[in-house]
């Protein structure tokens, strides 16, 4: 999706935290996986709090020699697949749009996640972001959809996004792959006309791509019926959870017949919670898991110690000054501090936008958009542009305040170092 326009640079909004309850699960049976990488242990649930979870506690502290480690430039060696995209049966048109799309060599989600979803299993995919894990769903479902299509049938795909920018990002993706097939589809997320999502939907969709909160809606207002809904997808499964969605995303499942459906988790990371999601709603799942280690060997991690904000500043000021820092992303906790060190950098004469969750839509789209087409070259955002976006080249990763978790640290700056690209992550520490 294009916005165009020039960039913004920033907006003072407010910061009200959004509010969510903690919701209980039924005991069900330990779903068995077909690997020993599969094997379940129990451990303690997550700690909820308002506006999502796996916070720091007061007291403890991350190893902060944990954020530092020489990178080694290194070559993205080619992933040598078992099968090819011509091995899977596709019809010619969705292998026209497969080329089409520059897809030469399955990546390793989809060389071994695709044929189980075309078979109908139930699948739990552990990826890395930026993956291709989107097309390893997608092609399989639009395949499934365009021969149910060919029988009169009424089916629909349901896919959950932990944020409106996956959610718009993953229907993008459906519209390249879906083309001439005669199939639409529908983006509900938040930020954006309810009423044009209503209009779309009692028109006829095959695909619903959205965010859990706006789905909800939909299905409570009664304009979402997804009593036909037999393939569930969770993008991002870990990333909803820590967002405080959890009870959205059994509410919404719980809508969809328990009978013939087929659900599909994609998750960079395995905690107590995403287990217990497992265990409710995979029915005899494959276990993927294509994780390559804790971080990019070719991203540089270093730390800058700082005494007080001013020296902080300065010294994030160094930093972006050198040569090399080109497209730089810097990582906030607060949304109200994304603006105030969007207003400080671009006094200083840095072309700077700021992304935080109280931003509109459209002002969000439009600033990512410029920061993707290098009309800015630095951003400020809170943890929604830490996961499932692909935003090429970026050079560095800055961590202006410590990550609660170890896991966002690895989520944040997996933005940088991509495709074999040498990478740059930087966290800023108190003295």
């Amino acid at each position: 999706m294009h916005i165009g326009g020039d960039p913004i640079m920033y907006t003072r909004n407010s910061t009200s935290p959004k509010k969510f309850g903690r919701p209980t699960f039924a005991r069900k049976a330990k779903p068995h996986f077909n690997n020993s990488k599969s094997s379940f242990k129990r451990g303690s649930g997550a700690s909820y709090r308002k506006g999502g979870a796996n916070k720091r506690s007061r007291g403890e502290r991350i190893d902060f020699s944990r954020f530092i480690k020489k990178g080694t430039q290194i070559e993205e060696k080619a992933y040598v697949s078992k099968h090819s995209f011509a091995d899977f049966p596709f019809n010619p048109q969705l292998h026209k749009n497969i080329e089409r799309a520059g897809y030469t060599n399955p990546r390793p989600i989809q060389d071994q996640a695709m044929h189980a979803i075309i078979e109908g299993r139930d699948v739990f995919g552990m990826a890395n972001t930026g993956t291709g894990k989107t097309a390893a769903f997608l092609l399989p479902l639009i395949e499934k959809i365009s021969k149910t299509k060919g029988q009169n049938k009424r089916e629909t795909v349901l896919i959950m996004a932990p944020t409106r920018e996956l959610a718009l990002q993953i229907e993008s993706d459906f519209k390249n792959l879906a083309f001439g097939f005669g199939m639409f589809s529908v983006a509900c997320v938040g930020g954006l006309p309810i009423m044009k999502q209503i209009r779309e939907i009692k028109m006829g969709v095959s695909f619903v791509i959205g965010t859990p909160g706006r789905l909800r809606d939909l299905i409570e207002k009664k304009v979402l019926d997804l009593s036909t809904c037999h393939s569930v997808v969770l993008d991002e499964a870990d990333r909803m959870l820590d967002m405080g969605f959890r009870d959205d995303m059994v509410y919404i499942i719980g809508k969809t017949p328990k009978e013939n459906r087929q659900t599909l988790f994609f998750s960079a990371t395995l905690s107590s919670d995403i287990k217990k999601l497992t265990e409710l709603y995979l029915v005899n799942p494959i276990f993927i898991s294509v994780i390559s280690g804790e971080t990019a060997k070719n991203i540089d991690q270093d730390v800058i110690r700082y005494r007080g904000n001013d020296e902080r500043i300065e010294k994030l000021h160094e930093v972006l000054k050198k040569d090399g820092s080109d497209k730089v992303l810097i990582f906030r906790e607060m949304k109200h501090s994304v603006d105030t060190l969007a207003k400080e950098l671009a006094h200083m004469g840095f072309k700077v936008g700021g992304i935080h969750g109280d931003k509109r839509s459209r002002e969000r789209i439009r600033i990512l958009d410029s920061f993707k087409r290098d009309h800015i070259n630095v951003l400020i955002a809170t943890d929604v542009a830490a996961r499932g976006l692909d935003i090429p080249d970026v050079t560095h990763v800055i961590n202006f305040d410590v990550p609660q978790t170890y896991d966002t640290y690895v989520h944040r700056i997996g933005r940088t170092g991509r495709s074999g690209k040498k990478g740059n992550a930087i966290t800023f520490v108190p003295a």
